[in-house]
């Protein structure tokens, strides 16, 4: 027992902290410990809260908290955890929670949990504890030299791309899947190049090591090898309790292996997530994880089903339970709440894209002249291209919106720039930082900057090596300044302040909106000043980088209401009071690209799912009758003709309430051949 838990509690301040959960949340906070759990959590069901009344439940009851590992998908939903916890364990515990809550170091994400192993482990496990981390276009454009070096960029035969070849590389690693299946499966095009990228793999791992870096796929890989060793194996598990994750539904098979090499008989194991919410099976994320979890463990997990929806109408819920009740296979539950509502949920019909975008815009309007702020108001659909012509609509109406999905900030070269410069700093080895970094210099190109790494990597000491070397040619004094700033003791956010000095005068000469740019440099700052070292803010922010820059997404600056656009996955663990989902026909949703297997079909239904239940209070489904496809048939672009999305059959429509846009009247005709005329040829005559 963990000693600051020690001393006599009243039931009443033990007890008293869950008095505010309904009996499912719980059952699932106070389970015991002695064989596995698995939540299943319905939408709007309180799981955060639920999830976070366990762990404090753990520790009130006597868990020593360093030794509770707590792993969600996001930095900011640790965060919110971590917070949540604290503030239900002062409710039982008073001012101790605080100290208690500190004590609870173990929560984070799968990959910064894995970082922070990997980096205790390092010496044990073969690494250099002062690895850097590269990001996606970081390792993709490590592949491409491996790539370039093999000769495969040049192969008669025209060989994959470096971001598909990391597509793939990633797939097998984190499925665990053999190359050939994952080719065949996935990446049908590549099948006939399964030899060379075996070889092109092999050769990128050896750079990897050879410059002390690590991917994002590297610190799940190697925490699954730690776990197939025994020694270190039995030290992980032991240092862990009580191992508790969150949306389990999105794990993938490596992930999977994790948690299972953690806790083998299921003892403390934890998980929570709704099978009906698995919807990224494009980053391998495996729902057989979730679906087959009770059955890992002898004896079998224990179940425990939220039902009770907090977020929706029950018109909502049945429409919603309707769709998800016809999948193949599923965890059986069936969504309930206490909010009623005369309103069913709509499935509009309208004749094409151009009257849906007009339909969702006036209705935007409508709810806004009632008191419904614009943001209260989302338009979801399958794909990013699905909005266009609702955003020229927007647009022309004046109506402010933010769209879901931009740039992210890491994306964006200024901030890619400043983060080479410091992971340079950090590890010298790490030859695309290098490569990146010294590029920005006046007159170095990709060949001179070569032929500087390739003369330091061979150093011990590759940072005086470079200090060494003369100034290439037309450098000039930023030369000096560089090799200066390198070398320099590390003194953190100190070294940030340095390197946006040094390059803030590139910054001019290579980007015409310098100024903009120069804003997002100034934010990094203030990150910077939130982690306590150089390594650790290089590592958190890579592996959970904030969303966007500030030219590219958040609020529109003149607009403090605006409408939401947002992709379905982009909206999974969102709300809003009014929710139109767009194109729901056959085609969109499901995806005419998504119905080759039963199991991408069953993914498209669970994507309909959760876009349902984002809505609080009202739900449009918008069926276009006809909509504009670019390119996806040998005939290119065309109009096509929709049917309602298949998930929506004819015995379960009694769920909405169906209606036409714009009504037309029965008496209403179009213009007959007397009164038609060819303008365009008129115009043509004018000139004649």
């Amino acid at each position: 027992m963990f000693v600051l838990c020690s001393g006599v509690q009243s039931s009443d301040s033990l007890t008293g902290y869950l008095a505010k959960l309904n009996d499912a949340q719980r059952r699932a906070a106070t389970s015991g410990a002695d064989r596995a759990l698995l939540v299943i959590a319905g939408a709007g069901s309180g799981k955060t809260n639920t999830l976070a009344h366990r762990v404090a439940h753990l520790i009130v009851s006597g868990a020593d908290p360093r030794r509770i590992l707590l792993m969600t998908f996001s930095r900011r939903a640790s965060s919110e955890m971590v917070s949540r916890v604290r503030r239900i364990c002062k409710e039982a515990l008073g001012e101790r929670a605080d100290v208690l809550a500190d004590a609870l170091t173990w929560a984070g994400t799968f990959h910064s949990i894995g970082a922070r192993l990997l980096r205790e482990q390092a010496l044990n496990i073969g690494l250099d504890p002062d690895f850097t981390i590269h990001d996606r276009e970081d390792s993709a454009d490590l592949l491409n030299l491996a790539r370039h070096d093999l000769g495969l960029s040049k192969t008669e035969k025209r060989f994959p791309a470096k971001g598909t070849c990391l597509a793939i590389y990633s797939r097998a690693v984190n499925s665990e899947a053999p190359l050939e299946e994952v080719l065949g499966k996935n990446f049908p095009w590549c099948a006939g190049w399964a030899d060379e990228l075996k070889k092109l793999f092999g050769a990128y791992v050896e750079a990897k090591q050879a410059q002390n870096v690590l991917d994002y796929d590297d610190l799940l890989l190697y925490w699954a090898q730690m776990m197939q060793e025994p020694a270190l194996a039995e030290e992980l598990s032991a240092r862990f309790e009580h191992v508790l994750v969150d949306e389990y539904q999105d794990t993938n098979r490596l992930q999977a292996s994790i948690l299972l090499g953690l806790k083998p008989d299921g003892r403390g194991l934890t998980a929570v997530g709704d099978d009906a919410q698995s919807i990224y099976a494009f980053r391998a994320a495996e729902v057989r994880n979730i679906l087959d979890f009770p059955q890992k463990f002898t004896p079998p997990a224990e179940v425990v089903t939220l039902e009770r929806n907090y977020r929706s109408t029950q018109n909502i819920l049945e429409a919603a339970n309707g769709v998800i009740a016809l999948a193949k296979e599923r965890f059986t539950k069936n969504l309930w709440t206490s909010r009623q509502s005369v309103e069913r949920p709509a499935l509009v019909i309208v004749r094409d894209e151009t009257d849906q975008a007009n339909f969702v815009a006036e209705k935007v309007l409508e709810a806004r002249e009632t008191g419904m702020r614009l943001k209260d108001q989302a338009v979801l659909f399958r794909a990013a291209h699905h909005s266009g012509p609702l955003e020229i609509e927007l647009t022309r109406r004046n109506i402010p919106f933010v769209k879901f999905g931009g740039l992210k900030f890491l994306d964006s070269a200024h901030v890619k720039d400043i983060l080479a410069f410091l992971r340079f700093a950090q590890n010298p080895r790490d030859r695309m930082s290098g490569f990146r970094l010294l590029q920005l210099l006046p007159g170095v190109g990709p060949a001179a900057a070569r032929k500087i790494l390739d003369k330091i990597a061979a150093e011990a000491a590759p940072l005086q090596a470079l200090a060494s070397l003369p100034a290439p040619a037309k450098t000039g004094e930023p030369w000096g300044a560089l090799v200066e700033i390198l070398r320099a003791p590390s003194s953190w956010p100190g070294d940030l302040a340095r390197a946006r000095t040094w390059y803030e005068p590139h910054l001019d000469r290579l980007h015409e909106d310098a100024v903009t740019r120069k804003i997002d440099l100034a934010q990094l700052e203030v990150i910077a000043q939130n982690y306590p070292s150089r390594e650790k803010f290089l590592t958190e922010l890579t592996l959970d980088p904030p969303d966007a820059t500030s030219a590219e997404a958040g609020p529109p600056l003149r607009d403090e209401d605006y409408l939401i656009l947002s992709t379905i996955h982009s909206a999974k663990g969102q709300e809003w009071k009014s929710v139109f989902v767009l194109n729901v026909v056959d085609g969109c949703i499901p995806s005419d690209l998504a119905t080759g297997t039963s199991a991408e079909i069953e993914e498209e239904r669970r994507l309909l799912y959760v876009a349902m239940t984002r809505a609080k209070d009202h739900l449009r489904l918008v069926t276009p009758q006809k909509f504009f496809t670019h390119g996806q048939h040998a005939r290119g672009d065309r109009h096509v003709y929709a049917a309602r999305s298949r998930f929506i059959p004819t015995e379960i429509l009694s769920h909405f309430e169906t209606i036409g846009w714009p009504a037309v009247r029965a008496d209403e005709k179009g213009p007959d051949s007397n009164t038609r005329v060819n303008l365009s040829a008129r115009m043509r005559g004018m000139w004649k």
